[in-house]
């Protein structure tokens, strides 16, 4: 049986990981794997339904720790009825965020890395994917990509300012800096094509 992987694409908002990961997974499939698209916050029944608290009402509707724990609840979800049964059966599983969002979203201010590390060895038992993709772009490209995405119907999150979002790209360089044996690094930019092409070469040493 083909070994199981699990992939996350991670990324600011515009870099176009929700693309990337459905032409991924059909590069994958044509190579005969099976392949679960997944994302986070979601995944699995109870996930979504986190989902949906998550992402909806003001931008004040969760305090930073209720925020937190929330993500870590749905992640555990995920995990435990999605994810592993899929790794289980020899699937690959791309999930368009994990851990790492968190980190980069929820870790800063009244919480630290420390502090959403420790949610997910509670929550989820620690568990990290195969390889993180961290896809990058440049900020003015990124913004142009999310308006032309979401217009005025950005979700709570993503609705944030300015300066918040460069402080989530700052801490995604720098957990790829951290961790050069899981994440890889993949310049978004360009034509789509060629940026599913930069992926498989990414995944090119786990790859059967």
């Amino acid at each position: 049986m083909t070994q199981g992987r699990f992939i996350s694409l991670e990324g600011g908002e515009g870099a176009g990981k929700s693309t990337q990961i459905r032409a991924l997974a059909a590069a994958l499939r044509q190579r005969g794997l099976e392949v679960v698209e997944t994302r986070e916050p979601g995944g699995s029944e109870g996930a979504e339904a986190i989902r949906a608290l998550l992402l909806t009402g003001g931008a004040d509707r969760w305090s930073p720790r209720a925020e937190a724990l929330l993500f870590a609840a749905a992640r555990a979800d995920h995990v435990e009825r999605t994810i592993r049964p899929a790794l289980d059966r020899g699937a690959w599983v791309l999930s368009d965020r994990f851990l790492d969002s968190s980190r980069a979203y929820q870790g800063m201010g009244d919480l630290s890395d420390a502090d959403i590390l420790a949610l997910h060895r509670i929550g989820s038992g620690g568990f990290l994917p195969d390889r993180t993709l961290f896809l990058t772009l440049p900020e003015a490209e990124a913004t142009a990509r999310a308006r032309s995405r979401d217009g005025d119907a950005s979700d709570r999150i993503g609705g944030r300012d300015p300066a918040f979002h460069q402080a989530v790209a700052r801490a995604f360089t720098r957990f790829a800096e951290q961790e050069p044996g899981r994440f890889l690094t993949v310049d978004a930019a360009g034509d789509s094509a060629a940026v599913t092409e930069r992926l498989l070469l990414a995944l090119q040493d786990l790859l059967p």
